[in-house]
């Protein structure tokens, strides 16, 4: 997939993996319902994604900018070690993390595709947006995967993020097997 071995190297650092949710984990769209409560669609895929790299040890979290009960309940269904919402100014969100778990900014992946993005983005170790991100986005990013938003790009990258550690997945298929 990503045979840079500058990318395969970088890769193998990461210990914590964070994303955005809209235009990442989502396509983006905002589906207001008429009670006024906010609807989201994920991937299933994506989902799964993140559930093995939180199996294979990654430490995980999310990052956004608004606050919905909708990504609490994702956050909590995939065992997101730490979720930051109404996070304006998301290098505070990053920050954090670092220091709680004692890692350098080389120890992160963030995926990320539009403004509120760029300054994280430009600091982590491994930069990763979707392919329908914003240029100005793309330009930054060590990554730019092959899917859209909330269409298996987070599982793209998930799945890269393993092979470059030498995770298999038969490897993570055990608990399935039980």
């Amino acid at each position: 997939m990503y045979d840079s071995l500058e990318l395969k190297l970088k890769a193998k650092k990461i210990k914590l993996v964070a994303f955005d949710v809209d235009g990442v984990m989502t396509d983006g769209s905002l589906i207001y319902l008429p009670d006024g409560t906010q609807a989201k669609t994920f991937d299933a895929k994506d989902g799964l994604g993140i559930v093995m790299l939180n199996t294979a040890g990654f430490l995980s979290a999310i990052i956004t900018a608004k606050e919905t009960n909708v990504v609490k309940q994702r956050a909590k269904t995939l065992g997101i070690t730490k979720l930051f919402m109404n996070q304006k100014n998301k290098m505070l969100a990053l920050e954090e993390l670092c220091k709680e778990f004692s890692l350098t900014y080389d120890e992160v992946m963030y995926m990320g595709d539009d403004l509120p993005d760029i300054d994280v983005l430009k600091t982590v170790g491994l930069s990763v947006c979707p392919n329908d991100a914003i240029e100005s986005v793309k330009h930054i990013c060590d990554i730019v995967t092959s899917k859209d938003g909330g269409k298996g790009a987070v599982r793209e990258v998930c799945d890269f993020l393993l092979s470059s550690k030498g995770i298999t997945f038969e490897d993570l298929r055990k608990p399935y097997k039980q």
